[in-house]
């Protein structure tokens, strides 16, 4: 993701802070280079990326409007 956002911490947590671009205020993910399927959650000018799983839930809680934390219920076919 070169011109676009740049994951900063990338392989130590399963949400990912995302780099806004400070002098434009936007967010540009180049989805070709990202594999498989993805949500990008957007809250008081931070912006987080997790990898959605195989097979589970990915919830996004809030309060008072605001995201609190992003639950992951995962699950294998029997």
């Amino acid at each position: 993701m070169k011109e676009a956002a740049r994951l900063i911490n990338e392989n130590s947590t399963r949400l990912q802070n995302l780099e806004i671009d400070s002098r434009t205020k936007r967010l540009e993910i180049d989805i070709m280079d990202v594999k498989g399927s993805f949500a990008i959650v957007v809250c008081d000018g931070k912006a987080k990326f997790t990898r959605l799983p195989e097979h589970g839930e990915t919830k996004i809680i809030t309060h008072q409007g605001k995201i609190k934390r992003v639950k992951f219920d995962e699950g294998e076919e029997f």
